[in-house]
């Protein structure tokens, strides 16, 4: 059944002066909707600035036919798809490496005392390695004189457009620059997908994973890529001591993300990808929330 929502608001400024409505009529989408998001679609209907205070008073929703598109009540337009792994304590990202401890350093009982009654706070403790769950590598990982995460500007992180190449690991663990070549990666971050992620936390995820050959790493190189990214243990081999591709990647100031999962959910292209770490001085590597931003039509 279409619904309708009949209501009074009353919106004031913060320099100064308010307006009001009384017996305000709108269609919805659902049977029902929040003072909140009538007053944020009221502000973006009518394009209000300096807004403060909001009222939504005498609202009544009842059935009656649409006269209009109903009032779209989605948060964004962007879909948001999460590609990071979930860090918690005792993890083991990679063999060799000590697991994160993750506890209270104060908990909210031991908090009692030093705050009122009924007021209670935890604050945690994290001890850990750089190299933990889904990271981002700068070029001082690599490079004594490399710019490291505080010296990197925050639009090599966010908002990179990007591009996905499949590269399943059952048809090859090795990638190589054929598999890179007839796709647009120029000026991108390219994600490759290889399925690896599904092992995660498991034996068989640190023991002969995919990997990219010196060869694709020049090639992503020579096609000026900005970041590049694999779900995979290492973006190298590990079965010898050299490590290649970061040498060739971060020399070139090219980012590298690990560990990233969830790139079946992800289109081709027409998205964007970020991995935003914080701003570490002195630090080389650190745990990202990487995400990709998928844009949805109207």
């Amino acid at each position: 059944m279409d619904k309708r929502v009949k209501f009074d608001f009353e919106i004031s400024f913060t320099n100064g002066g308010c307006i009001k409505g009384e017996d305000f009529r709108l269609d919805i989408a659902g049977d029902s909707i929040s003072d909140k998001e009538l007053a944020d679609y009221i502000v973006a209907d009518m394009r209000l600035l300096m807004v403060g205070q909001t009222k939504i008073t005498n609202k009544v929703i009842f059935t009656e036919p649409h006269k209009r598109k109903p009032i779209d009540l989605s948060p964004t337009r962007d879909l948001f798809v999460d590609l990071s792994h979930t860090i918690e304590d005792g993890l083991v990202t990679y063999k060799g490496l000590p697991a994160p401890i993750i506890c209270d350093y104060l908990s909210r009982e031991n908090s009692r005392q030093f705050y009122a009654e009924g007021t209670e706070f935890q604050i945690g403790k994290i001890e850990m390695v750089s190299n933990t769950g889904t990271y981002i590598d700068c070029p001082f990982h690599r490079f004594e004189d490399g710019k490291d995460l505080s010296e990197i500007g925050l639009e090599c992180f966010a908002d990179l457009e990007a591009t996905v190449i499949r590269i399943p690991y059952s048809s090859s663990l090795e990638i190589t620059r054929e598999h890179l070549i007839n796709h647009e990666i120029r000026n991108k971050a390219v994600l490759i997908h290889t399925g690896w992620d599904q092992f995660w936390n498991s034996e068989q995820y640190y023991e002969n994973h995919p990997y990219l050959t010196e060869d694709a790493a020049l090639f992503l190189k020579e096609c000026a890529v900005k970041l590049v990214g694999i779900d995979s243990h290492n973006i190298d081999s590990t079965s010898g001591k050299t490590r290649p591709v970061h040498t060739t990647l971060l020399g070139a100031g090219i980012l590298i993300v690990e560990h990233l999962c969830n790139l079946y959910l992800l289109p081709e292209d027409g998205f964007t990808f970020s991995a935003v770490p914080p701003k570490f001085k002195g630090v080389g590597t650190f745990p990202v929330r990487a995400m990709a931003k998928i844009p949805q039509p109207d």
